[in-house]
């Protein structure tokens, strides 16, 4: 059983920065593949990055290449996803997820266990 929690979502102007984190319990943590997905109101749960849990390979949605970094810190059980250049096309509920023995999916099905989210709000 894994329990995730997320944190460090607030408000923030366009061309600004924030670090999302995302605490797992759990003795695993290593063995699980780790993802950010994002929703906006109206709009479905979309993948935003994952990383394996082997090597750290990593994978990233194209709206957020190279603006977005996803890290994990094993000795921690914790995931990071650096945010920068924000747009306020990137306004969403921001959830944590982690797939077990994975080596990173974009897919919601994929994934065991999820967070409860946190916001991220974007002003123009």
């Amino acid at each position: 059983q894994v329990q995730l929690v997320e944190s460090g979502g607030g408000l923030v102007q366009a061309g600004g920065s924030l670090r999302l984190s995302c605490a797992a319990s759990g003795r695993t943590f290593s063995s699980y593949a780790m993802g950010w997905f994002r929703q906006a109101p109206g709009k479905e749960r979309e993948f935003v990055a994952a990383i394996s849990w082997i090597i750290s390979s990593t994978y990233y949605a194209d709206s957020v290449k190279g603006r977005f970094t996803i890290s994990r810190d094993n000795a921690k059980n914790t995931v990071y996803l650096q945010m920068n250049s924000l747009k306020p096309g990137d306004t969403a509920l921001y959830y944590c997820a982690a797939a077990f023995g994975a080596s990173g999916s974009s897919l919601l099905g994929d994934y065991d266990y999820w967070g409860q989210g946190t916001q991220v709000t974007v002003s123009s």
